[in-house]
Formats: C-alpha cells, sequence, structure tokens
C-alpha cells in the first residue's frame, strides 16, 4: 500500500513539474550585454533615445554614464567625469543629454558627449522627469543630505539649461515621480513621509497628499495608467504595490511583491494592462484584470540586485542592468515581453 501510495505521489509531482515547465512567462530573456571595466556598485536609471536607437544607464557608483547602441546591442561609449549619476533625459530635438549628478545636472551633447554646461542643485539631485511637451525637467534635490527638513523640486528649461522655478516639498526624502499627459499634475513619492504628493504644474504647487502608511512604508518606485487613473506606488515596508484611484486619492488594491524585498523600478505597459517591477531577487509581472483587481502573472529570478530597468514598448524589450558582484560581470540583460 504505502508503495502505491509513494509511486502516486511521485506520479503526481513529475505532472506538477510538467506541467509548470509548460507555463510561458511574460518575459523571456534573449541576450545579455556586457558593460566591462565596472566594478562592483549600484546602477540607478536607463534613459532610452528612440531616434538614435541608444540607450543611456547611469552607472551610480562608478561614476559614469554607459551608451549602448541598441541595433548592435554593445557599449560604444562611457561617459566618465561625473560624481554619482542618478537620473537622466535625452531631448532628440536638441540632440542634448541631460545627466542629473549628486550636485548638478550636466548637459552633454548627444553626438560628441562633450560638456556644455553645469546646473547646479542642492546635495543629493536624484529623482527627476521630463515633460516633453513644455520642455521641462523636473529634479528633485535638497533634503536630509542638504540638512534640510525639505526637498525641492527644481524645474529645468532644456531649451536654454537655465532653472525657472522651484516647489518646495515638505519630506527630506523622495523617489520616483510620474507626470500627467492628459491634464497638469505631477505626482511624487514622499519617501520619508509613506505619502504621494500632487503637484499642480501649471500653479507650480502641491494641491494634494495622500497617505500609505497603512498599506506600506517607505515609498520606491511609482507607474502610472493614465487611461484608468490609477496609480501604482511601491512600497519597500513592506515590498507592496499599493494602487490608488488617481482622482479620488483613494487606495482601491494592493498586491504584495512575494518574495521580493527591494525594487527600484516600475512601468506600467497600457497595451498588455500589466505592472512590471524590477527588484531582487525577482523580476515580478502584475496583471490588471480590471482597474481595481491585480494578479501576480509572473515571478522572474533576477542577479544581485538588479533592481534597475526599463521598458521600451517600441522595440517589444525589458531591459535588466545587473551588477559587477564576485564573479559576475556587469552587464544588461534583455527581455523579450510575451503576450
Amino acid at each position: 500500500m504505502r508503495k502505491s501510495i509513494t509511486i502516486c505521489l511521485a506520479v503526481i509531482l513529475i505532472f506538477a513539474l510538467k506541467v509548470r515547465s509548460q507555463v510561458t512567462e511574460p518575459l523571456q530573456m534573449i541576450q545579455s550585454i556586457p558593460l566591462p571595466g565596472l566594478h562592483d556598485g549600484d546602477f540607478d536609471h536607463f534613459v532610452v533615445d528612440l531616434p538614435g536607437q541608444r540607450l543611456f544607464l547611469a552607472a551610480e557608483d562608478n561614476a559614469a554614464v554607459e551608451v549602448i547602441d541598441l541595433r548592435i546591442n554593445k557599449v560604444t561609449h562611457t561617459i566618465t567625469g561625473l560624481n554619482e549619476p542618478h537620473s537622466m533625459v535625452y531631448d532628440a530635438e536638441s540632440k542634448k543629454l541631460f545627466v542629473v549628478d549628486e550636485d548638478r545636472v550636466d548637459i552633454y551633447d548627444g553626438a560628441s558627449f562633450n560638456l556644455l554646461g553645469k546646473i547646479p542643485m542642492k546635495a543629493h539631485a536624484d529623482v527627476s522627469i521630463y515633460d516633453p511637451v513644455a520642455k521641462l525637467f523636473y529634479v528633485g534635490n535638497g533634503g536630509r543630505d542638504a540638512h534640510e527638513d525639505y526637498c525641492l523640486l527644481s524645474i529645468v528649461d532644456t531649451t536654454t539649461g537655465k532653472v525657472v522655478g522651484e516647489i518646495k516639498l515638505d519630506a527630506d526624502h523622495i523617489e520616483a515621480m510620474a507626470l500627467e499627459r492628459s491634464g497638469h499634475r505631477l505626482f511624487i513619492n514622499l519617501t520619508s513621509k509613506n505619502a504621494v504628493a500632487v503637484i499642480d504644474r501649471e500653479k507650480r504647487t502641491v494641491i494634494a497628499t495622500w497617505s500609505n502608511a497603512e498599506e506600506g512604508r517607505a515609498n520606491g518606485p511609482m507607474a502610472f495608467d493614465e487611461a484608468n487613473q490609477r496609480l501604482f506606488v511601491v512600497s519597500r515596508d513592506p515590498n507592496k504595490v499599493i494602487v490608488f484611484d488617481s482622482n479620488s486619492g483613494k487606495i482601491i488594491a494592493t498586491a504584495p511583491c512575494v518574495g521580493q524585498y527591494i525594487s527600484d523600478d516600475a512601468v506600467y505597459d497600457p497595451t498588455l494592462k500589466r505592472l512590471y517591477v524590477a527588484g531582487t531577487p525577482f523580476l515580478e509581472v502584475f496583471q490588471q484584470r480590471s482597474p481595481n483587481a491585480y494578479q501576480l502573472l509572473g515571478q522572474i529570478p533576477t542577479s544581485y540586485h538588479a533592481n534597475t530597468a526599463i521598458f521600451v514598448p517600441q522595440l517589444n524589450r525589458y531591459y535588466v542592468a545587473v551588477n559587477h558582484h564576485g564573479q559576475v560581470e556587469a552587464k544588461i540583460d534583455i527581455y523579450e515581453v510575451l503576450p
């Protein structure tokens, strides 16, 4: 009898493993791009130049920006001489790259990579977002590293390279932002306050603050489903996706990031209605079943501290930066998005 039960259990296990192996993950890794010469240390954010078919990556702890040619998937240039690059924007019209570099914004020629100018900021200039219509670059700076109990959102006109305004934020640590394209709002994670600030870009003032402290603390990444007015905030304590109704400011859903202990980038794909959350040790993909319901669709193992990622829908590719660690060289893993 015991032998029969053992055989049955073995058959069930084999069948389960076979079924599991036939499940198609939402992302499939297809290639890696080596990043030679980088030592151990974090990356921060990517930005893409679609007309030029290039990808820029802030090698934060290596004081460099890597330039990758997407036609050949190879590093073709490394910008050096930086302090600690965090985030960037590339303006395809002016062909200029703006790099948020700890206490300033550096402006580079997009062809020669010559340094064209520097825009001073307070300490810990880090998070940023670009309004391509108004040609305004919003840069978060200041806060605890500047020995202040508030941060500033400095507004840079990318046409003139000048700061044209500032918005004071009641938090000494801020993280990701999301831009409303059909309106005038800007959302920003007030990480030290466990809340989201809503900014009117025309009035240049904070018009609302939404707390998420009861569901999760230490806000990190943010993404926006503008069509359905759903704002995604990823907390780090615990690691969880918190879904706001961006009209009312109410939390309407949450989803745990199972087994993930830190994340740094999130993006929403409106075509497939998916949310991608890059993190360690898993990259997690959530499917939107309805604007109020979300389900974990896939959990893809990643490498050590691979928290930086970018989704390029025009290429149907998801790029994840992998740090140099131990015997593993720094690289970018390329994933194809599967329906």
